[in-house]
C-alpha cells in the first residue's frame, strides 16, 4: 500500500524523522485512524486455526474483535481515536485497482491449487491474499463505533488524505496508517505499528534512493525524464506524473472545520445485543470490555501538560516542535518527505 520503499528511504537519508516511542507517551493526544487499513489487518490476523472468526451463520466477526479489543487498548493508554473511512476512490487510482482483481484473480487459481494439493501453508497464504475489506465490514464497525462512543468520520475519497487533513487543521496530533501515502498528503506526524504509489507507475530501474538522486541534481522530474536513456529507463506509456503529484497537493478531503469530534459512554446494553446476540461472543468478555472502555474514559479526561500552551504559528506549515531531553542537541535534518514517522510499542 502506498509509497513503495518509502519508509527505508526516510530511515536512510533522514533518520531522525523517525522516533520508536512507547505507546503511553501518547496520552491525552487525538489521533486520526485510517479504518480500512485497521479493518483489513483484523482480517487477516485475528484468526483461529487459520480462519477468520465467524458466528454460528457463517459471518466473519475477526474485524469487529479486532476494532473492539484493539479501539479499547489505545483508551487505556488514553490515546483518544477517531477512525476516517474510506470514500470513493480517485480516478487515477483505476489503474492500480484493476490490476489488484488481476492479482486477486491469480491468487484465486493459486489457492484452488494449493487446495488440490494439501499443500496448508499455500492454502493460508493464498487466503490471506484474497482478503477484502467490504461495505458490510465497514457498516457493521460503524455501528460497533457508536456503540462504544469512539467517533468515526466519512472522508469523501482516500481516508488517509482526511486523515492527513485533519492533522493539518490541529484536529487531531497524529494520523495512524500503514500507508505512506499519508506523508505525501502532508501529515505532520504519522504512527505506524501501534515507493511507486497506488496513483501512478514507477520508471522501471530508479528506485527511491535513485530518485531522491535524480530529483536533488536535475530539480524537476519532467527535466530527468529528458536526460534519461530511454533504452535502459522506459518511461512507461501514458504516465500520469503529473496528475499524481496534483492529486497528493490537492486531494478531496472533509473540511476539517466542520468536523466535531466527541467521545461519550458506551451503550453496554446494546452492545451486548449486537456483540453477543447477533455476532454471538462471550456475553463476559464483552462486559469486561465495556468495563474497561468507561474506566479509560475517566482516565483521559486529563489533560496533557502541554495543552496548557497554545502553539503559535501555522501549522500548515508541517513543522512540530517535539520536547527535548535536558542537555540534548537540538539537530535539523531535511527531509524529502512531509513529516515525523513515529512507531509505538
Amino acid at each position: 500500500m502506498g509509497i513503495q520503499g518509502l519508509a527505508k528511504l526516510i530511515a536512510d537519508v533522514a533518520p531522525s524523522a523517525i522516533r520508536e516511542n512507547d505507546i503511553k507517551s501518547y496520552f491525552g493526544r487525538k489521533v486520526a485512524i485510517d479504518a480500512s487499513m485497521s479493518i483489513y489487518q483484523f482480517l487477516i490476523a485475528v484468526r483461529q486455526g487459520g480462519d477468520v472468526l465467524q458466528n454460528e451463520e457463517g459471518e466473519t466477526t475477526s474485524h469487529l474483535m479486532g476494532m473492539f479489543y484493539r479501539t479499547i487498548r489505545m483508551m487505556e493508554n488514553g490515546i483518544k481515536p477517531v477512525y476516517v473511512f474510506d470514500g470513493k476512490p480517485p480516478q487515477l487510482k483505476s489503474g492500480e485497482l484493476a490490476k489488484r482483481s488481476e492479482r486477486r484473480a491469480e491468487a484465486e487459481k493459486q489457492l484452488q491449487q494449493a487446495q488440490a494439493a494439501g499443500a496448508e501453508q499455500e492454502v493460508e497464504k493464498f487466503t490471506k491474499r484474497l482478503v477484502k475489506v467490504t461495505k458490510q465490514h465497514n457498516d457493521e464497525c460503524k455501528h460497533l463505533l457508536s456503540l462504544m462512543g469512539i467517533p468515526y468520520l466519512d472522508a469523501p475519497s482516500e481516508a488517509e488524505a482526511s486523515c492527513a487533513a485533519l492533522v493539518k487543521a490541529g484536529k487531531v496530533y497524529a494520523a495512524a496508517t500503514e500507508d505512506m501515502d499519508c506523508l505525501t498528503f502532508g501529515s505532520p506526524v504519522l504512527m505506524r505499528h501501534l515507493t511507486a504509489s497506488d496513483y501512478c507507475e514507477s520508471i522501471r530501474g530508479i528506485g527511491p534512493k535513485r530518485a531522491v538522486d535524480l530529483i536533488q541534481k536535475h530539480k524537476s522530474i519532467e527535466e530527468i525524464v529528458r536526460r534519461l536513456d530511454p533504452n535502459k529507463y522506459p518511461v512507461p506509456e501514458n504516465w500520469l506524473h503529473r496528475e499524481a503529484h496534483q492529486l497528493f497537493l490537492e486531494p478531496e478531503v472533509l473540511d476539517p472545520e466542520s468536523v466535531e469530534l466527541k467521545w461519550s459512554e458506551p451503550n453496554e446494553e446494546e452492545l451486548v445485543k449486537f456483540m453477543c446476540g447477533e455476532k454471538q461472543f462471550s456475553e463476559e468478555r464483552i462486559r469486561s470490555g465495556v468495563k474497561r472502555l468507561s474506566k479509560s474514559r475517566q482516565g483521559s479526561t486529563q489533560g496533557r501538560l502541554d495543552d496548557f500552551f497554545k502553539v503559535t504559528g501555522s501549522l500548515s506549515s508541517a513543522k512540530r516542535k517535539e520536547p527535548e531531553p535536558k542537555g540534548s542537541a537540538k539537530k535539523k535534518a531535511k527531509t524529502g518527505a512531509a513529516g515525523k514517522i513515529k512507531r509505538g510499542k
